[in-house]
């Protein structure tokens, strides 16, 4: 499962972009570790996606802590087995606020419901179609992003998000609008600005740099830095927060 995210794919390939600081070839080390941690995580999340399986109709609140878990497992296997710490910087949000997050790698869609407490999650509908995991995922709390339907999937959108937001859960969202290299800054998605003001509520933007150490399939010991920033008020015109947006998600892409 990858909260907010794309499923795994093959682009997650062996090689290392230009844009990446990790540009010599990875170490027998690197590799076996690479090995090792998709044969315990990735072992552990079919055992836990099938048990969520049988869960979801007798325990909602159980499926959503087994999410938190599986989380906090995959901090654990990438501090113990990967040899990847991570470094927290700024405030992390709480409440009624919507987060705007660099998106580089799966980590941070996995690493959401331990990066913030109970996150409500704005990802593609496909992600929701998945076996075993994409009921889960329904039922842990992602707001399904159907692109191209229209106004009548956007409120649909909206209502779903305001309920969480009314449950003093976070709402979280990748303004890019996908998984990017990097290194890269390209613009926000016309969306964003859209929900920012339909929703009217603060942003918070995350900006960290995962990309060169986890992106590829074989990951690289070292440091993620996530940087949560100043929060921006709502109500801002669309010219203004979005570059404050794109900056502040940007501050760690040197």
């Amino acid at each position: 499962m990858a909260f907010g995210g794309a499923a795994m794919s093959g682009d997650e390939g062996m090689g290392v972009s230009q844009n990446d600081t990790t540009s010599t070839r990875p170490t027998i080390g690197e590799i076996m570790r690479s090995l090792a941690f998709y044969g315990l995580f990735y072992g552990a999340t079919l055992v836990l996606g099938l048990g969520n399986v049988l869960l979801r109709p007798f325990a909602a609140e159980r499926v959503i802590r087994n999410c938190e878990n599986w989380s906090r497992f995959h901090r654990w296997c990438l501090a113990v087995i990967l040899g990847i710490g991570i470094e927290i910087e700024g405030e992390v949000p709480s409440g009624k606020v919507l987060v705007a997050l660099k998106h580089e790698s799966y980590f941070e869609t996995i690493d959401l419901p331990t990066m913030i407490r109970r996150p409500a999650i704005f990802a593609k509908v496909e992600l929701l179609r998945l076996p075993l995991w994409g009921k889960a995922g329904q039922t842990f709390g992602l707001v399904p992003v159907e692109r191209d339907q229209g106004a009548k999937a956007l409120r649909a959108m909206v209502t779903a998000a305001r309920v969480f937001s009314a449950e003093g859960r976070p709402l979280v969202i990748c303004p890019e609008g996908t998984r990017v290299p990097h290194g890269t800054r390209p613009a926000l998605q016309s969306g964003f600005a859209g929900l920012y003001k339909l929703l009217g509520l603060p942003v918070v933007p995350v900006a960290l740099d995962a990309g060169p150490l986890y992106h590829h399939f074989i990951k690289r010991r070292g440091t993620i830095h996530i940087r949560f920033g100043e929060v921006i008020p709502a109500g801002l015109p669309r010219e203004d927060i979005e570059a404050r947006v794109h900056a502040e998600i940007n501050a760690l892409n040197g």
